[in-house]
């Protein structure tokens, strides 16, 4: 299985940095329970460089960042020390302070009132909560500009003191409920983040290229992220890159690090919670983490709002979808051969991943362009991840 399983990936990477439009560059990998069971790479880290993609080439994980930081949240739950169903205000006081948009009034200024409930750690994590996207939602856009708040992106604190748009529990929304999720593991751990991610998630799974501040080492294996044209050329941003000291590590979005060590973290969930070097999680917790937290309520897709940043949204359109804490969940097989109750999600400059328990694989393809939903790169990993179910179910 292993050489055909390389063949039939490592002709999906050639091809995506191959033909027009292209992709800079790309690195895959697949692991199962007892190990990796590909890894490749093609391209360039920064098109035109003459620098090739390597395997310990460091990328931007953007939201890939949420399923980890969700990791840490449940890790202090099974522990005693969070209840996901109190008030998450009792760890985070600013959460209690905010208020629910009702509309803007002939000034174009937010009316805004009191929300009917209380927003818990679960809600935050199932993205339940009220809060959105301004990437992904016109009205939430207007409100932070209206506002004058800073975006996410800048990753600092002032950008998470946004309103919300409806009353928690009454919905999903994808937004930055992540980002406060973190802010409670930091109030729970009296420690920032990252230095809880590295104590408890990264040394245990062997995660050693992966942090919200980048060391040296990762500096100089960094891909840039690019900008697709109309023309569908490819521009690489040399002026835009890391925040070297973030007021705030963003839960929801603000992770550096390798696929090598992603497909780590992927593993662990597929050994239910036993990482390379050690336990991560229970096994009881992952089962619980896992299953479909949104009742009846399903996700939507995701309209692009900021074409530079994002394309119309939506994995496998059709398909009923739900969410656990914090991956999307597909309830039926999808066209690749995943099966249902697979996790997945992805970050904006075209990184996705998949866990899946039932044949107990997973995978993670990752390159580093604007706008999301790229369509050579999502292409490229749809195919990649088609290939890795032809392979491993004959």
């Amino acid at each position: 299985m292993t050489e055909s399983l390389k063949q039939a990936c490592d002709a999906v990477l050639s091809r995506v940095v191959a033909d027009q439009p292209r992709l800079p560059g790309v690195v895959a990998m697949v692991t199962d329970r007892a190990g990796t069971l590909y890894s490749g790479a093609a391209g360039e880290r920064i098109l035109g460089s003459g620098v090739p993609m390597t395997t310990d080439t460091v990328f931007a994980m953007y939201s890939a960042t949420k399923a980890i930081a969700a990791t840490a949240v449940l890790q202090l739950a099974e522990a005693g020390q969070l209840d996901l169903d109190a008030p998450a205000k009792a760890y985070v006081p600013e959460l209690g302070q905010l208020e629910v948009l009702e509309g803007f009034d002939a000034d174009g200024k937010p009316v805004l009132r009191a929300p009917k409930r209380d927003i818990t750690t679960r809600m935050l994590l199932l993205h339940t909560a009220g809060f959105a996207n301004d990437v992904f939602n016109e009205t939430y856009l207007r409100l932070r500009q209206s506002l004058g708040l800073p975006s996410t992106g800048t990753a600092r604190k002032a950008s998470l003191m946004m309103p919300l748009l409806f009353d928690p529990g009454e919905r999903w929304e994808y937004g930055s409920g992540v980002d406060w999720a973190g802010q409670v593991v930091e109030a729970i751990a009296g420690k920032r983040l990252g230095e809880v991610m590295q104590e408890r998630i990264f040394a245990p799974l062997g995660m050693t290229s992966t942090a919200f501040t980048l060391t040296p080492s990762m500096r100089e294996r960094l891909a840039r992220v690019h900008q697709r044209g109309a023309d569908a050329s490819l521009e690489p941003l040399m002026n835009f890159g890391p925040t070297a000291n973030p007021e705030v590590d963003m839960g929801g979005s603000g992770l550096y690090g390798t696929v090598e060590d992603y497909i780590r973290f992927i593993r662990m969930w597929l050994n239910h919670g036993m990482g390379d070097h050690g336990r991560v999680l229970k096994p009881e917790t992952v089962a619980m983490a896992v299953q479909n937290g949104l009742g009846d309520k399903k996700i939507k897709a995701l309209p692009g709002v900021i074409p530079s940043l994002s394309n119309n949204a939506e994995f496998f359109p059709g398909l009923s979808k739900s969410w656990a804490l914090s991956f999307m969940l597909n309830d039926e097989p999808a066209p690749t051969g995943r099966p249902a109750g697979t996790l997945a999600w992805a970050g904006l400059a075209n990184c996705y991943f998949w866990i899946d328990p039932t044949t107990q694989v997973g995978g993670f393809w990752a390159t580093q362009i604007f706008p999301f939903v790229d369509a050579t790169a999502i292409g490229g990993y749809l195919d990649f991840e088609t290939v890795v179910y032809e392979v491993v179910s004959r």
